[in-house]
């Protein structure tokens, strides 16, 4: 009895069929010199040897991959770079912000450190060690401003009020010592402005010149002193003269 082999799409061909076709292929190909050409062609052992391996979809999907973490690292760049810029800007203004404290202490400190003189745009009337019988010690022992009653009276320098009130033949007095350790003396004011431990500072008015005590006219009467008390008084024009004071 004969068999026969059903045919349809849900046979496939048998092993020995296979063969044959795959062997008369090559047969063919090899007459033809066909199997030598693409043999030694690179595209062809490429696409080849991507289908059999199935590495063409994971190539692709590594292109796509490395493109996302380009875009990704530029982004981290330009993010990095603004970071970079914004905290150089903020450096920069800080400096600014520093420079100008520092700029502004030092100012400050030189305004502190700085003399003027008692009586604005005056003179001295009166200089110092002058002879004459109105002073107990026989000679002055300061130097006198030219000024009206009520000019205003101002600290030479930086200093710590140690006393106020009546001071004898001073008449109204203040006495300041100053930050230099020196004491400077105001005296015949008609008024005080400042009380004892205050700190004063270069030209703060300390009271208003006037005409009290042993006096023949309104004048500021001004002291050097190496102590608060009378009797240790010094040159009061080179005292200021040192610290800059043109007088």
């Amino acid at each position: 009895m004969a068999f026969m082999c059903a045919t349809g799409k849900h046979r496939k061909p048998g092993r020995v069929k296979r063969t044959t076709a795959q062997a008369a292929g090559v047969a063919a190909l090899t007459t033809t010199g066909v199997i030598g050409t693409l043999a030694a062609s690179p595209a062809f052992a490429a696409q080849n040897s991507a289908e059999q391996t199935g590495l063409t979809p994971v190539i692709t999907a590594g292109d796509d991959i490395a493109e996302q973490i380009d875009t990704q690292a530029a982004a981290q760049q330009r993010a990095a770079d603004q970071k970079a810029a914004e905290e150089a800007v903020a450096k920069r203004a800080q400096e600014v912000r520093e420079a100008k404290a520092r700029a502004a202490r030092e100012a400050e400190r030189r305004r502190l450190n700085a003399f003027v003189a008692p009586i604005a745009n005056s003179y001295v009337s009166t200089g110092y060690k002058a002879s004459s019988s109105l002073w107990s010690s026989g000679s002055h022992t300061g130097i006198d401003f030219h000024a009206a009653s009520g000019t205003s009276v101002h600290a030479v320098g930086s200093g710590t009020v140690v006393s106020t009130g009546w001071g004898g033949a001073y008449g109204n007095q203040i006495v300041i010592r100053m930050a230099d350790g020196m004491y400077t003396q105001y005296g015949h004011l008609s008024s005080i402005g400042v009380t004892v431990g205050q700190q004063v500072t270069p030209g703060q008015q300390i009271g208003l010149s006037g005409a009290t005590g042993n006096t023949t006219g309104p004048h500021l009467h001004f002291e050097a002193r190496t102590t608060p008390d009378y009797g240790s008084d010094v040159d009061p024009v080179a005292y200021l003269r040192k610290h800059g004071v043109n007088v």
